[in-house]
Order: structure tokens, then C-alpha cells, then sequence
């Protein structure tokens, strides 16, 4: 049986969805955000998430949300919100739960067959955890059908860096980040290693045919690039370029460019310090390793990367919008190919711990807050 119905208050319900056809009331927050290109008001939709970790919006302008502890929360139009039963047992133990979730590109389009919510999440076994992909449909409010994907090769602790953001890639196969899990960093040069590495997908969990190591036997196939310390944000943007921001150590968070075969450094090369030493860690750069395109300022803990396409922010297409957890920042990032050649801070502390930023199919801009009574968020452009 479906979960309890846990009625939201009428302030903080789904607003004004395009695509839902159906006006729903939201808190605004702030009415006016002055940024250099556009003005914005902040909204808050909805509340009431224990650390939330991912937001998709689905078609009917609904939304699910991940919580960490393991519950994925749809949030109807009409401003209901339900626990979907179905979501497999998580270990929520330090960074672990359930993580990230994302639609397949074509659902709800057609007959319904590729009606697949994919997710991402930490699982118990033999030695510790392991990132985990998953799918499952949306039936009934409930999770059916539910498939196992994929899941890291080695089970290990202690329960951090689990990387875990999914982005579609427009053929159709599915780049997953796994983060170095956080006790031994050189598992990430280690080619027959998932940790510390984005992986390339198909939409069964399969290896696609061309994967760029796929005729190396000492690396596993479904790598796609390597050397990569804890991607917490990832975005294919309208060029098909897959942009990655990534956790450093202690300073030295990247904002990186994903591209196949390519190793990215970590531990060898990093602009970070040792949390307990301050000691540098590696060098600043090395030969056959590629540099981070741009190196955040201070500690800024990415969480959630979005490339602005909607046509509610003429002067931001194709810019990027990156959160941040300890910054408590949404910074924005204006490109010329691939480089940086402008960075703006939008928000700064407005509503804590940015952990995702998405744009919805509505154009709006979403972002959710980590925290023990974590919400979602919309901005828009102000009247």
C-alpha cells in the first residue's frame, strides 16, 4: 500500500507549472534578486525533506525527491506530497543513502515503454558499500519493477565520496560518477578500479560498444574517464560537452570537462590541501592528466550542476549554475568553449546548503537545500 498522504501547507505548494496546466500557490521568499543580467524572485515549493539529494520533475509537473535516509518523496500537483513505497533498502550511514534520480529521455512520450526513473544509491555488502544504479516505474504511487543496474565492483568503507550524479548523454547511453570512497585516493589512477571515475552506460546498465577503454585489458570497460575525486554535479549541456564540479580536499574544488579516455589527476595532481596537514597534495599539473578548466574560490563543496537553456533567461543561455554546500552559494558561470570567462554569485546563503540545481521542463530553475528539514526551490524571473 502507498504511503501515508503528508499534506503540505498551502503556502508551500507546487507552483505555477506551465506544463501541469494547473496554478499552485508558492512562498515567495524574496521578490527581487539583483543579478548583473537578470532580476529573479526566489520561491520556496515545497518543504519538509530530510536531507534531500536530487529533484526530476516529471511530466505532469510533479516532482520526485530523493532524501537521503532512503525515501523518495513525489510531491503531486495538487500539493500532496507521499513516501513512494518500492525503494530498495539503502545504507544511509555517513555520505550514503539514496542519491541521485533522473527520468529517462524519453519518458512519457509514446506507450509508455521507456517509463523509467532511474537512481542511484549506496548498498551494504561484503566489505562495506558500494554505489549502486537502479530503475523503476511510477505505478500507483509506488516504485514497481524496480531493477538493479549496475553497482561498483568493490564493496568498501567508510561511507563517504559515493560521487553517484547520472546525466544522459544524446546517444542515449548514461555517464555515472563514482567518487574515491574516501579512504584510499589512489584508487582512483587505478584503472581496474570504478572508484574515483565516471562510467559510461547503456539505459540497461550494459557496456556500450564504444567505450574508450574497451580495448584495454587491465581497465575495466565501463570507464569513461578516471582520476576523478568526488563528482557531486554533473550536466550534458546543448553541445553534448559533459561538464563535472567536483570535491577537492580542502580547497581546490574543480569544474571540469568530461570527456572519454581522459585522466583527470586525482590524487597525482590537485590544487587542494590536506584536511589535517594542510600539506599540498600532488602536483599542479602533470603530463598525460588533464587540468580542471576552473578552480573555485575557497571551500566551496559543489553539489548540483545545471546549464541554463530556457528562454525565461536570454542573457544566461548556455551558461552554467553551480551549487554549493559549505559556500552556501549558487554561482553562475558564463563559457567561451570550454573556459570560464565570467563567474557571478546569485545566491549566498539565501536558503542554506545547495545540494542540486536543475532547470525544469517549465524553464523555471529548481534547487534543493540540504538539511535536516530540507526544501525545493524555484526562481524565476521577477514581475
Amino acid at each position: 500500500m502507498p504511503a501515508p498522504l503528508r499534506r503540505l501547507p498551502a503556502a508551500l505548494m507546487l507552483g505555477g507549472l506551465a506544463i501541469s496546466g494547473q496554478a499552485l500557490a508558492a512562498e515567495t521568499l524574496i521578490e527581487r534578486v539583483e543579478t548583473e543580467h537578470h532580476d529573479l524572485r526566489l520561491e520556496r515549493v515545497a518543504t519538509g525533506f530530510e536531507h534531500p539529494w536530487a529533484v526530476a520533475q516529471l511530466p505532469d509537473g510533479s516532482f520526485l525527491v530523493s532524501e537521503r535516509p532512503g525515501r523518495l518523496a513525489h510531491v503531486g500537483e495538487d500539493g500532496e506530497s507521499r513516501h513512494l513505497e518500492g525503494v530498495p533498502e539503502v545504507n544511509a550511514r555517513g555520505q550514503g543513502g539514496l542519491l541521485d534520480v533522473v527520468l529517462h529521455p524519453e519518458y512519457g512520450a509514446g506507450d509508455g515503454e521507456q517509463d523509467w526513473i532511474y537512481f542511484t544509491w549506496s548498498q551494504a555488502g561484503s566489505g562495506g558499500t558500494a554505489t549502486t544504479l537502479s530503475r523503476a516505474r511510477l505505478v500507483d504511487g509506488a516504485l514497481t519493477d524496480v531493477e538493479e543496474l549496475f553497482a561498483q565492483d568493490r564493496y568498501s568503507g567508510p561511507g563517504r565520496h559515493y560521487g553517484s550524479r547520472l546525466a544522459w548523454l544524446p546517444d542515449g547511453t548514461l555517464v555515472m560518477s563514482i567518487g574515491d570512497r574516501g579512504s584510499h585516493p589512489p584508487r582512483a589512477q587505478d584503472s581496474g578500479d570504478h572508484a574515483g571515475s565516471v562510467l559510461r552506460l547503456t539505459e540497461t546498465g550494459g557496456v556500450p560498444g564504444d567505450n574508450p577503454f574497451l580495448e584495454d585489458a587491465d581497465t575495466l570497460d565501463a570507464l569513461y574517464s578516471i582520476g576523478n575525486r568526488n563528482i557531486q554535479g554533473m550536466v550534458v549541456n546543448a553541445e553534448g560537452q559533459v561538464w563535472a564540479t567536483e570535491h577537492g580536499p580542502l580547497g581546490g574544488d574543480e569544474l571540469n570537462l568530461i570527456e572519454p579516455g581522459v585522466n583527470y589527476g586525482w590524487p597525482e595532481v590537485s590544487l587542494g590541501v590536506d584536511y589535517a596537514t594542510r600539506q599540498p597534495i600532488g602536483a599542479d599539473s602533470l603530463p598525460g592528466m588533464r587540468d580542471a578548466r576552473y578552480i573555485f574560490e575557497g571551500r566551496f563543496a559543489p553539489s548540483g550542476l545545471s546549464e541554463v537553456a530556457s528562454e525565461q533567461f536570454p542573457e544566461w543561455q548556455g551558461n552554467l549554475l553551480a551549487g554549493g554546500l559549505r559556500s552556501e552559494t549558487l554561482v553562475r558561470l558564463a563559457l567561451d568553449g570550454d573556459r570560464v570567462v565570467e563567474r557571478e554569485v546569485i545566491l549566498e546563503g539565501e536558503i542554506g546548503r545547495i545540494r542540486d540545481v536543475r532547470q525544469g521542463p517549465d524553464g523555471a530553475l529548481y534547487l534543493l537545500s540540504d538539511h535536516a528539514d530540507g526544501g525545493l526551490y524555484r526562481l524565476v524571473p521577477a514581475d
